[in-house]
């Protein structure tokens, strides 16, 4: 046999097609990556404005409001009480206090948000400050963990439970076959997910919190969340299994890696992050499960419910998909049987 045939017997279409894809899923990972993080820049950050009179308020409001390229989103509130509320709500980023009686303002900031968040504000609000010959107290009011470095530790944990939740739908393909042969089978797939689940929810939760000393806040809530996540993202991957075989594997890491990680807010949070990432980081689990566990950390889990119903409407949509997929090849498969069993000869009396 001639080396060209040797070629086409041993690289189907079948693979030459898979590896295509491989390659496009390669450039859609560094296009992804690079695209979100390679030019960081405010955007809308929300900060509440304190201010001893109300038009000196809205005089300080209009003019962080009209900075070039919009970096602030300032709004008025009546106190500084208020304004930390609204922080620990996480309803906005940060706060300014603004001193009437003096030259120095103060800076509330949250570095437990992400700690290139809190210094993009001191930067944005400290050259606003400096052009009117007026100087900037910074004040942390839920600083990250002194075992979190900037304010990462969320994120990472947040893609390692990713990482789990897609691997073990993965490898429950790889043993038995990218799609379950009926409902039964899909329910036992799913079955053992939950426990996987529920263990590296577990596992990560202590290893983050009491092994590590990285974040700090309820463990409970922490395992609650992994176990969540880590489920929500194998149901993911075995629905698109179920609908696609082998090439399921392929589109749950376009979802979660190449465009789930680069907009999860993780060294960037997301008014620092380009539009299209800004956009869909919200709506997918690791943007929902590093939001979910750094407010579990420093926010005494203010601001949680919505990404964690993004983290349930992935789970419950994806067990949906995983056993209609099942139940329709069960029907297929008792169909094409009907016709053979039909023709069968009837036994005589």
């Amino acid at each position: 046999m001639s080396f060209l045939a040797e070629v086409k017997d041993a690289v189907t279409t079948r693979a030459a097609l898979l590896v295509i894809g491989v390659l496009a899923l390669q450039l859609a990972f560094i296009t992804s990556y690079i695209g979100a993080f390679h030019q960081p820049s405010p955007h809308e950050i929300p900060l509440a404005v304190v201010a001893p009179t109300e038009p000196l308020a809205q005089r300080t409001v209009e003019q962080l409001a009209t900075l070039p390229g919009d970096p602030l989103s300032p709004r008025a509130v009546s106190g500084e009480q208020e304004a930390l509320q609204q922080i620990r709500n996480r309803e906005v980023d940060g706060a300014l206090i603004v001193n009437a009686r003096g030259s120095t303002d103060r800076l509330l900031v949250a570095s437990g948000e992400g700690a290139a968040l809190s210094q993009a504000l001191e930067v944005v609000v400290g050259r606003v400050e400096a052009a009117q010959q007026r100087s900037l107290r910074i004040i942390d009011v839920a600083p990250s963990a002194p075992g979190d470095a900037r304010g990462l530790s969320s994120f990472y944990l947040a893609v390692g439970w990713c990482v789990g939740g897609y691997l073990c739908a993965a490898a429950l393909a790889i043993s038995a076959g990218a799609r379950p042969a009926n409902p039964a089978r899909a329910v036992i797939r799913l079955g053992v997910l939950l426990a996987y689940s529920i263990v590296a929810g577990l596992l990560g939760a202590v290893i983050a919190g009491p092994i590590l000393s990285a974040l700090p806040g309820s463990i409970w809530a922490l395992w609650g969340l992994g176990a969540l996540l880590v489920f929500a993202v194998g149901a993911l991957t075995l629905a698109l299994q179920g609908l696609a075989g082998v090439v399921g594997i392929g589109l749950a890491i376009l979802l979660v890696v190449v465009f789930g990680n680069p907009s999860a807010g993780g060294a960037y949070p997301y008014p620092l992050l380009p539009p299209f990432w800004r956009a869909i980081g919200p709506a997918l689990p690791p943007g929902a499960g590093t939001y979910t566990a750094r407010s579990i950390a420093y926010f005494r889990g203010n601001g949680a419910g919505g990404p964690m119903l993004v983290l349930a409407a992935w789970a419950v949509v994806g067990a949906a998909i995983t056993l209609l997929c099942a139940t329709f090849r069960r029907g297929n498969a008792d169909g094409a049987t009907a016709p053979a069993a039909d023709a069968a000869p009837q036994p005589s009396d």
